[in-house]
């Protein structure tokens, strides 16, 4: 499975945007040695968030899962907000941030990157 979004992701996210800020919902498993990674992605990405007018909302490890299908075994939570998803799309299309991706490529072994908007909009 892969970790990273395509180009046609990116296309179809762009072109199911209703507007409005958007969170991003990652799960993260990491490689046997890909948390130092990882977490080196995580401080170098911050330049890159405030550039657009993102922020990390919450950042945590997992624990116990109480109701979870089979295999459903994450290591991390990460939300981060974007003001529109055409601001996520701008980062992710920046050279300079393209550069660091592969920290977190490297990283994960599994992912969901998952858009997710506020109710009631």
């Amino acid at each position: 499975m892969s970790v990273d979004p395509t180009g046609h992701d990116l296309k179809r996210y762009l072109a199911e945007d209703g507007g409005g800020p958007v969170v991003m919902l990652n799960l993260l498993k990491f490689t046997p040695t890909g948390r130092p990674s990882y977490d080196e992605y995580a401080r170098e990405i911050l330049p890159f968030l405030q550039k657009v007018g993102g922020r990390v909302v919450y950042i945590g490890d997992t624990s116990t899962a109480l109701v979870a299908p089979d295999g459903f075994d994450w290591d991390a939570v990460l939300l981060v907000e974007y003001p529109s998803r055409a601001a996520f799309s701008a980062m992710v299309a920046d050279p300079d941030y393209q550069a660091i991706t592969h920290l977190r490529t490297e990283a994960l072994s599994d992912a969901v990157l998952q858009a997710t908007s506020p109710r009631g909009r």
